[in-house]
């Protein structure tokens, strides 16, 4: 949303939209209190100006994260505090949980008068070129993958193919003999990465031959305890599941302790795969089998990419980075104990 929508939507010219912004007296009173009721309406923040923000010469980077506690993130804002300190720059940092990501980075950049942020996750799909138009601060994506599909001008981003990489999960345990195989989504309003590991998981299915069951497909709303309690229902009503692949390394663990809690040995009368390599996945007991995401590497990237634009000696890029497969002790090969089907 900028002054241009608003100026459509009010049936108004951009001049017109900007002196009511500006408290000019020269816009009668019922066009002032339409356009006013649109901007309270759409939630729109008016632009303080490039130039404004410019001649602040703050060094403040806004690094703004989807969700209040996620730990793959925790993970990789730790190291992307310490590049951002070395760089001589102040962090500021918001957690959201709001639907629209793409206004409420645009409201972040505004409120904070940052000179660059980094977005830690969040649903861009719908995020356009025209929507980051009336803003000229350098933007990184990370573990965001629709803004890639669409090679966007306006921004920068990092991350992994999450189709490709849900597939080589599912895959894996379909090689180990797995056929009645769970999944544990995210959030269902989610339609970027969680919708897109649901397609790689899918995608095995079909290639293998394998009917898709959509009563073993439930959502941990990426927590440990709603995927905990979500095992639990899905072990229950269906007894013949010997798989579940998690789509998060949190959720895996609370996968993990409802097959305990049901009399399931987790690595031997049910297998769980998750998805983020987590440092704690290995401690984990057993050990949890995950898709491995560079974190450091996304990391070192999203910092550098940035302070890079901010020194004008890069443009705006978007990079794919591979994933590793990570066995732990968390899986059994049906094929290897002579028990596949």
């Amino acid at each position: 949303m900028n002054i241009k929508d608003i100026a459509a939507i009010a049936h108004v010219g951009v001049s017109t939209v900007s002196r009511v912004l500006n408290n000019h007296p020269d816009v009668n009173d019922e066009t002032r209190k339409r356009v006013l009721q649109i901007i309270k309406e759409n939630n729109y923040i008016p632009n303080n100006s490039a130039r404004i923000l410019k001649q602040s010469n703050t060094k403040n980077i806004g690094i703004l994260v989807k969700g209040v506690f996620n730990p793959f993130f925790s993970e990789i804002l730790k190291l992307v505090s310490l590049g951002i300190q070395e760089a001589g720059y102040t962090m500021i940092l918001q957690h959201h949980n709001n639907q629209n990501d793409v206004g409420t980075l645009l409201g972040f950049i505004k409120e904070k008068r940052l000179q660059g942020v980094i977005c830690l996750g969040g649903n861009f799909v719908d995020l356009r070129d025209e929507d980051l138009e009336e803003t000229d601060v350098p933007i990184v994506l990370v573990s965001v993958e629709s803004a890639m599909k669409k090679n966007l001008k306006k921004c920068s981003s990092i991350s992994i193919n999450n189709r490709k990489a849900a597939f080589m999960a599912t895959e894996y345990l379909i090689n180990s003999g797995h056929r009645n195989i769970g999944l544990i989504l995210g959030e269902k309003r989610d339609y970027g990465i969680s919708k897109e590991r649901f397609e790689g998981y899918i995608e095995a299915l079909t290639h293998y031959g394998i009917k898709i069951n959509e009563d073993y497909i439930v959502y941990g709303e990426y927590e440990c305890t709603d995927a905990y309690r979500q095992a639990k229902k899905l072990l229950k009503e269906s007894p013949e599941v010997t798989a579940i692949f998690a789509i998060s390394d949190i959720m895996a663990m609370g996968v993990a302790k409802a097959g305990f809690d049901m009399g399931r040995k987790v690595g031997e009368d049910i297998s769980i795969i998750g998805f983020d390599g987590m440092d704690t996945a290995k401690y984990y007991q057993p050990s949890i089998t995950t898709v491995k995401q560079p974190k450091n590497k996304m990391s070192e990237l999203s910092v550098e990419i940035l302070i890079k634009l901010l020194e004008g000696k890069t443009e705006n890029k978007h990079i794919f980075l591979e994933v590793e497969l990570v066995q732990g002790q968390s899986c059994t090969n049906l094929n290897r104990d002579g028990s596949g089907r």
